[in-house]
């Protein structure tokens, strides 16, 4: 709770409307401030003047997860299984992940998300020859893949450096990084994710992206186990990572995620079950997109987390902060693994960007306004999944 020492919202706001930087406590305030409406519409105001008051944008895309064996064993996850446990599955370029890609580029998409388990088995030559293979028969998609836990496994499984793993996978094909992270603080990670990455190690391997010229995002998942301190600690790491890729390579994240801990059948679910987890409504969702809106001004862009909140949500957050609809993705396994699965076609994300007031403008990856293809009949309608 607020203890007294934090700066008034009255001080925040003043602060937001001039231009200026706000700090950590700042946030803080923002987050214990009981009025959600008002830090909404403080979070809008930001959101107005980095991007196009008018337009809302979206990615026709799909996401592929080429395996679910794993040995990281993180608890937060209901997708993994343990390699050998007779429930693996690796898919080949040919034809799986193959057909996945003509049916995606048939509907419009643009960008292929690709990440899989933590596989001790695989050769990297499987990545490579797995790149190489999509960019000559589908050149025109982005390849917006793996991360940096996967990026840090690659590394220590084939005795690379994170660098070396970089830059081959760039040569295959490799067109960026999704951000693909919990919280950015140790004491976080321990407990939910020791087999990944460290928060440092996120860091230095998204430097090294921006370096080589890949374009990345930054996520965050929470509900779990993290503090509200912890929240806005990750948000400063992201900040100040940000202003040093800027500086030094003129490029850093193009946008922000942050969506809420799936509870079911995963390590953390009982701690949900005895009431030691509480589940994140769409009140704190929307505040914490809207304290991460005011906070993070060296990012451009923050996507709504539709998929795991439901499209009212979704369209909630387009007037707290959110610029951006994120991807109609078209399969989805890790979150649903966990419980909670949203999916709405291109159509019916343009109806609710529509009924907001705004303009729908499909873009890609850069977040270069593309031209979609005319919608389909069968997709005039919205599929809801889970909870």
């Amino acid at each position: 709770m607020n203890d007294g020492n934090l700066p008034s919202f009255e001080e925040v706001r003043e602060k937001v409307l001039a231009g200026e930087r706000i700090s950590e406590a700042d946030a803080l305030a923002l987050w214990y401030y009981p009025d959600l409406a008002a830090v909404g519409e403080l979070a809008h105001q930001v959101r107005l003047r980095l991007n196009d008051p008018k337009v809302v944008t979206y990615v026709i895309d799909r996401n592929i997860n080429y395996t679910n064996a794993c040995v990281a064993r993180c608890k937060f996850c209901a997708f993994w299984k343990q390699p050998g446990s007779g429930q693996v599955y690796v898919h080949q370029y040919e034809p799986v992940i193959k057909e996945k890609i003509a049916e995606a580029s048939a509907q419009g998409a643009t960008q292929i998300l690709m990440q899989g388990g933590f596989h001790p088995d695989l050769p990297f030559s499987y990545y490579t020859e797995l790149l190489r293979s999509i960019k000559r028969d589908f050149p025109h998609i982005i390849m917006h893949s793996f991360g940096p836990p996967e990026i840090k496994f690659f590394a220590t499984t084939y005795r690379m450096s994170e660098r070396q793993v970089l830059e081959e996978l760039k040569e295959a094909g490799l067109d960026g990084l999704p951000g693909s992270y919990e919280i950015l603080v140790d004491r976080v990670q321990q407990a939910i994710a020791p087999g990944k990455c460290t928060p440092d190690e996120w860091c230095e391997i998204m430097t090294i992206a921006a370096e080589l010229g890949l374009n990345t995002t930054a996520t965050m998942m929470f509900g779990h186990i993290e503090t509200v301190e912890e929240r806005i600690e990750h948000l400063r790491r992201i900040r100040e990572l940000q202003e040093i890729t800027l500086g030094e390579f003129g490029r850093g994240f193009t946008a922000f995620i942050a969506w809420p801990y799936q509870h079911e059948k995963n390590a953390l679910t009982p701690l949900v079950r005895r009431g030691l987890i509480r589940l994140v409504t769409a009140q704190e969702y929307l505040r914490m997109v809207a304290v991460a809106r005011i906070y993070l001004d060296n990012v451009r862009h923050l996507q709504s987390s539709w998929v795991t909140m439901g499209p009212r949500v979704g369209s909630a957050s387009l007037f707290f902060g959110c610029d951006d609809m994120g991807g109609t993705m078209m399969e989805e396994n890790v979150v649903s693994a966990a419980g909670t699965l949203f999916k709405m076609s291109a159509a019916e994300i343009e109806r609710i960007i529509r009924e907001a007031g705004f303009e729908p403008r499909v873009r890609n990856t850069f977040y270069e306004y593309v031209s979609r293809p005319p919608f389909p009949k069968e997709q005039a309608q919205v599929y809801a999944v889970g909870s």
